[in-house]
């Protein structure tokens, strides 16, 4: 740069290599002045106090993008996290209701091993296939026919009390009919009093029919199998009495009672076997009476 052409109002002041060495001689004093004194720590503070809300107003759109971006991540991880726990939850309920099911039918296996011991006669455990395709009888098919000697008649019980009885028997599976029927009649007797009856299924249910009004029975009463008939053993719970109703004028009283059985929902069960009717009496032997010639006459009774 050509000094000596340049104006006069622009050559004011000290020369650029004054002005340099002033430079440099202040600059190493305030170092030296700041590393030993502190001298420049207030300025500092102060030009850094105004300008905080310059570097706030810099750094803000960036820092909002980092929060938009993070609200964003979070968003989509809880999305992903909620969906995930509601598909865990769906299988752990589907995996509980299993369990559950499963641990009802072991309570019921269990039961009935243990209550098989009890009859005399011989019990084969079965299960149950399907109900039977008639809406309006109440029979179930099971998994045991005439390959277990399954027979017609065979009382069929669960860990609470009588199903029903094998009604019909084919190769590899047998029906039921339960006691529910409306075709279903069992002897029974009252519990607490030894009170003998007949127990009817009416479609759906079982009621106690043409007992006399001044019967010994009340609600609650436990109704079990009399044994009479020679096809149910005796001692086998039925039902238990709901309600009891006397109406004057009327001959007999009215009695509901509901099965003890799972008549609906059972599947294990136990077929018993045949009841053993006692042996039949010998035949007495004749009389043999002495004629008076002397000659042995059989003579009858």
């Amino acid at each position: 740069m050509d000094f000596a052409n340049t104006p006069s109002f622009f050559r004011s002041g000290p020369p650029p290599g004054a002005r340099l060495a002033m430079a440099v001689a202040a600059s190493v004093a305030l170092l030296v002045g700041d590393s030993y004194f502190g001298l420049m720590e207030q300025a500092r503070e102060a030009t850094s106090l105004a300008l905080y809300p310059v570097q706030r107003a810099v750094n803000m759109p960036a820092q909002a993008m980092r929060h938009v971006s993070d609200f964003l991540s979070s968003q989509t991880e809880l999305k992903q996290e909620n969906t995930a726990l509601r598909v865990r939850q769906l299988e752990m309920s589907a995996q509980l209701s299993r369990l559950q099911t499963l641990q009802r039918e072991l309570d019921e296996v269990r039961k009935l091993n243990g209550i098989k011991s009890s009859y005399h006669q011989q019990a084969q455990m079965a299960e149950t296939l399907y109900t039977g395709r008639d809406p309006f009888s109440y029979k179930i098919i099971i998994d045991k026919g005439s390959d277990a000697n399954l027979k017609a008649g065979q009382p069929v019980v669960d860990a609470s009390g009588l199903l029903g009885q094998v009604t019909r028997v084919q190769p590899l599976t047998a029906e039921v009919t339960l006691v529910i029927d409306k075709n279903q009649m069992v002897p029974v007797m009252v519990a607490r009093t030894g009170q003998r009856a007949i127990l009817y299924g009416y479609g759906g249910g079982v009621e106690i029919r043409y007992l006399p009004q001044s019967a010994d029975i009340k609600d609650g009463d436990h109704i079990v199998t009399s044994g009479v008939d020679g096809v149910y053993p005796a001692g086998i719970p039925v039902a238990r009495v709901t309600r009891v109703e006397r109406n004057q004028g009327a001959t007999f009283a009215r009695i509901a009672t509901s099965p003890l059985a799972g008549v609906q929902q059972t599947r294990y069960m136990l077929v018993l076997g045949e009841k053993q009717a006692p042996p039949r009496p010998p035949e007495p032997a004749p009389i043999v009476k002495k004629s008076r010639g002397g000659k042995k006459a059989a003579a009858e009774e």
